[in-house]
């Protein structure tokens, strides 16, 4: 069992870096960019002074939400962060002023941005998934602000959206705002439109489109997945939100969809031991054999690890598979580079390409996550391979220009995490690496974590700020950097609020109360006890 050791409050638990700024001048520079949610959103911010407890009658069973808190220290800062960041009007109405109701922002355009993973609608994307980094921060007025708009305004009457996309961003941020705050209509719109994704499961096989119209429930799958399938990463996605919505209706529905493709899946031949990424939902046959860790395949991994932790590690059938598929991956994806890097490849049709992507990074944080409860006594590897990974996604930033990570870097012709192709040198404001960082300090307490991160700070006010907010930047290795224009909404739900968690106590949502979504959405862990799931086999 790892001992997690805690943090005591106050300044004496905020490590010095090597840097010449002192500590307090530090943490206001990271709160000032942590405020650009308070920019967003129009006004100034406080954190609570009380640690309470709330409970809430969900009518299965009472869960007990943890009511968060910050050190003294980041309040006493955030305050003075509120007269370092009043007099920037250009950033401080930029969302609210420009972008509000839509997606997400064009920072530099100053106009809204919408994609068509939301359907090209008005969805409020930023305002969904930013809401519970409100809460956390105590900035509760934006908080409301954003209450009101999704009671007034928040629909989905007309969009054909991606399943995965809206599972995560939208299903995930208005759980976590419910549970947070205890506001019933975060609730009432979570299933409203977790309601409108279930005919995406009316398949021959129930493993659901990629795509579905919320008015007429059609669905379909990306033009460009292998033979008609659909994606590992966004049909493996599913589990924690719907059993949540299980737990909090009562409804079996979602609970027997998630867990008719753990079954489905525990039932077909794997090359290797390896799932590929594609999976046709009319033969129930894999597509091309090609296994990532990043892209496509990634958040499958974590939500089997996070199944096991969110059942109160009850749910030994997803954690036993979690195991079963990080051995495969450790076998045949992970390698060593010759400058002594750990790095995780990908599989495609028998041949492991030396590359890895921004994305897999998030996977160090998961082998720390889930060092705890490995077979065999394997903790301290698990833990050891989460720092390894860290430290070559560190590198992958730090051997940059910008100090910056690219969107894939490989590992061969004498390079080492440098991205080669031009499509693969932008960052756009990402979140993975820093996730990790968090993840790594959490467990280790090793403050090279917390350098780590103060880097990625730095570059990010430095590179990526614009007159209207922030955005990706097209080329990391070129010191006159070029901008896509798109301040994403996760860079405010998980890049932004990774970083706040990584610079403030382990009490403010400790991960035996809590578990993150793949959008870094908090949900409580449900102790349920001799209570089953309506729907599950268990109760039949």
């Amino acid at each position: 069992m790892l001992l997690i050791p805690t943090l005591s409050p106050g300044a004496s638990s905020f490590p010095h870096h090597r840097a010449t700024l002192r500590l307090s001048e530090k943490f206001i520079l990271l709160l000032i960019l942590s405020a650009f949610i308070t920019l967003c959103f129009g006004a100034f911010f406080f954190l609570p002074d009380n640690s309470k407890h709330k409970r809430f009658d969900f009518g299965l069973e009472d869960v007990l939400i943890p009511h968060i808190e910050s050190e003294k220290e980041a309040r006493h800062s955030s305050r003075q962060v509120i007269h370092g960041v009043g007099g920037h009007d250009e950033h401080r109405h930029s969302y609210r002023q420009y972008g509000w109701g839509h997606n997400e922002l064009k920072p530099i355009a100053k106009k809204g941005h919408s994609t068509n993973i939301f359907g090209n609608s008005q969805m409020g994307a930023t305002i969904v998934d930013a809401l519970d980094t409100l809460y956390i921060m105590g900035l509760h007025d934006e908080f409301k602000d954003g209450q009101e708009w999704i009671e007034q305004n928040l629909d989905f009457s007309n969009a054909e959206v991606s399943v995965f996309e809206v599972n995560i961003r939208f299903i995930g941020g208005l759980l976590a705002a419910y549970y947070l705050s205890g506001q019933e209509v975060f609730k009432v719109k979570a299933v409203q439109l977790a309601e409108k994704l279930l005919p995406a499961f009316n398949t021959p096989t129930g493993i659901p489109w990629a795509m579905v119209n919320l008015k007429s429930g059609v669905g379909r799958n990306w033009g460009w997945a292998s033979a008609g399938s659909s994606i590992l990463a966004e049909f493996g996605t599913l589990h924690m939100e719907f059993v949540h919505l299980t737990y909090l209706t009562g409804n079996p529905a979602y609970y027997q969809k998630v867990m008719h493709i753990r079954k489905l899946l525990a039932k077909m031949d794997r090359p290797n031991g390896l799932y590929p990424n594609y999976l046709n939902p009319r033969t129930g046959r894999w597509g091309q054999h090609h296994t990532s860790v990043g892209g496509l395949g990634d958040s499958f991994y974590e939500y089997l690890l996070k199944a096991w932790l969110m059942s109160d590690k009850t749910d030994t059938e997803a954690r036993k598979t979690y195991d079963d598929a990080i051995e495969a991956i450790e076998r045949h994806l992970i390698r060593k580079s010759n400058g002594g890097l750990t790095f995780i490849g990908e599989w495609k049709n028998g041949h492991l390409e030396r590359k890895m992507g921004h994305l897999t990074c998030f996977a160090g944080g998961m082998f720390a996550l889930g060092a705890d409860g490995s077979p065999d006594d394997k903790a301290g590897h698990y833990l050891q391979l989460g720092a390894e990974i860290a430290h070559t996604c560190h590198e992958s930033y730090d051997r940059t220009v910008l100090k910056l990570g690219p969107e894939a870097f490989k590992f061969d012709s004498g390079l080492e995490a440098v991205a080669v192709r031009q499509n693969e040198k932008y960052y756009i404001l990402r979140p993975e690496v820093i996730e990790t960082y968090w993840y790594m300090w959490r467990f280790t307490h090793d403050p090279k974590y917390r350098q780590w991160g103060w880097e990625a700070v730095q570059a990010i006010d430095k590179y990526c700020r614009v007159s209207g907010g922030f955005s990706g930047v097209k080329d990391v290795y070129s010191s006159n950097p070029t901008y896509d224009d798109v301040q994403q909404s996760f860079f405010l739900a998980e890049t932004l609020k990774y970083l706040y968690l990584l610079f403030s106590s382990d009490e403010l949502l400790p991960l035996e109360n809590w578990v993150f979504n793949t959008e870094a959405h908090p949900l409580p862990v449900l102790h349920l006890g001799n209570i089953t799931l309506p729907g599950s086999e268990t109760q039949r």
